[in-house]
């Protein structure tokens, strides 16, 4: 790791950091994640014009991406929090659990762990502007709908015989459920908000906004963002937009 751990301005907010990436352990123990700090109204890929209103002159903002495989597709968390003071630029991918070991809560710091050879994901981030509001759908309306999906995906995945209960089963279970669109906002896949609400950042009575900007798709909550590819429309072209790995 560094030797100089990087101070968070707001109280709580490693405390928080860390319990994002617990979550995020709970899918993939052996989880990276992509590191961004930036100055001040530079804002990290994913939170767009968004996350310079967080900071104040002389401070950077930190933000920690996830990917969160919901069935054979991913999407991505995005995490941020406002640095004590600028600090030195940072685009970094490191271990998930080395990270976690990094944070000090008491002292409300984050010392980076060592690099790390990323995933195929971490190559691909979404911009950092360009984000078009399209909606800021009621939580109250996207719960029940989500909880909804995923009791369906309960009940479906144990009646499958135990002997076909496969992961290749199981992820085509989960896409065919999670690639359905919200019905308060058709060009949002469930699966952005079954992300959100299993990191933590989906709860009944949060705002909530909608965003795109090119093939990306982006649901942002106070606590944190996730990021998905749109579909591709009928009829294009395979190898024009990579998707998630």
């Amino acid at each position: 790791m560094t030797s100089t751990p990087l101070p968070l301005a707001d109280a709580g907010e490693a405390a928080d950091l860390a319990a994002f990436l617990v979550r995020l352990l709970r899918f993939d123990r052996a989880a990276a994640v992509r590191l961004q700090a930036v100055a001040r109204g530079a804002g990290p890929a994913g939170e767009g014009e968004g996350v310079e209103g967080r900071g104040v002159e002389g401070q950077g903002v930190l933000a920690v991406f996830g990917r969160l495989p919901l069935g054979g597709s991913g999407a991505l968390a995005v995490r941020t929090a406002r640095l004590a003071g600028p600090g030195e630029p940072v685009d970094v991918t490191v271990s998930a659990g080395r990270l976690l070991d990094g944070i000090d809560e008491k002292a409300n710091t984050v010392t980076l762990a060592d690099p790390v050879t990323g995933p195929a994901w971490a190559g691909l981030l979404p911009p950092r502007t360009g984000w078009r509001l399209l909606a800021e759908p009621p939580a109250f309306e996207v719960f029940p709908e989500l909880m909804a999906a995923v009791r369906e995906f309960k009940e479906r995945s144990e009646a499958v015989p135990e002997h076909h209960r496969t992961r290749p089963v199981l992820d085509a279970l989960a896409d065919e459920i999670w690639s359905r669109p919200l019905s308060a906002v058709p060009d949002l896949p469930l699966r952005a908000a079954h992300a959100s609400y299993v990191i933590g950042f989906l709860k009944p009575a949060v705002p909530l906004t909608v965003h795109r900007a090119g093939g990306w798709l982006r649901l942002t909550a106070p606590a944190g963002s996730i990021a998905v590819r749109a579909q591709a429309a009928p009829g294009a072209g395979l190898g024009l937009s990579p998707l998630l790995g």
